[in-house]
């Protein structure tokens, strides 16, 4: 398959990129991957290599604003920058499409990365008339449980940046917000459950959202025409409780 001139970027690279690579952006599209310890990025690269597609990994911080600039200006430069999702999700606001000069000292480091990516992508797009956004949150994003306190404002921010980019001034950008209400079936989730809550917490597997099975869904809305976009999508396994 002839590849296109146009480049993937996802910030927070992991099993679910892997595992969507095979429909959207491999071998066809150029691939950008990164992730706070790019080594693990590892075998995503030798998946996509294997397949004839092709893919510059690395080591990414998202808290830090310079990294993610420099990070999805390299991608585009490399080839148009299509198609990007982000695992940390926006934080900001998209209304002019134009990257943000800074970040008051307030919001602090550890935002300030998160904070420009929804725009940066949005102006790195506009120019070439076309692009998806794809951001990932959670139920918090909407709501608290109902034996927890409501949920902090960052939070609840990164589902507001993405409602901002939807609303913009059309510019056949397709900007939504995917809701994960589960953990997702991977190696670090297990971990983290069985030190919460003991290995009786893996017995039902049905409470874990295959890798793949996430992937569909954002194959799905990447394939949507542009008549029909969705803006949100919550997607959890039948076991699990809302």
């Amino acid at each position: 398959m002839e590849k296109r001139n146009a480049t993937v970027a996802v910030i927070g690279a992991g099993d679910i990129s892997a595992a969507r690579s095979p429909r959207n952006s491999r071998p066809r599209d150029h691939v950008f991957a990164g992730r706070r310890d790019g080594a693990k990025l590892e075998p995503l690269v030798r998946d996509i290599e294997a397949s004839g597609g092709s893919i510059v990994a690395r080591s990414l911080d998202a808290r830090k604003e310079d990294e993610v600039a420099a990070f999805l200006n390299d991608a585009d430069k490399h080839a148009p920058l299509e198609s990007a999702s982000s695992m940390s999700a926006p934080m900001s606001t998209f209304r002019s499409w134009r990257p943000p000069t800074g970040c008051s000292e307030k919001s602090g480091k550890w935002h300030a990365g998160r904070l420009s990516c929804g725009p940066r992508i949005g102006a790195l797009m506009v120019p070439h008339g076309k692009g998806n956004i794809f951001f990932t949150g959670a139920t918090a994003s909407l709501r608290a449980a109902a034996d927890l306190p409501p949920s902090p404002a960052p939070i609840r921010a990164p589902r507001r940046g993405a409602v901002d980019g939807a609303r913009a001034r059309p510019k056949n950008i397709h900007v939504a917000h995917l809701i994960i209400d589960s953990g997702v079936d991977t190696a670090w989730v297990r971990e983290r459950r069985e030190q919460l809550w003991g290995k009786e917490a893996l017995n039902n597997p049905d409470l874990l959202m295959p890798p793949a099975s996430v992937a569909a869904s954002y194959w799905q809305l990447y394939q949507q025409p542009r008549s029909a976009w969705t803006f949100e999508l919550e997607i959890r396994p039948f076991a699990e409780k809302w």
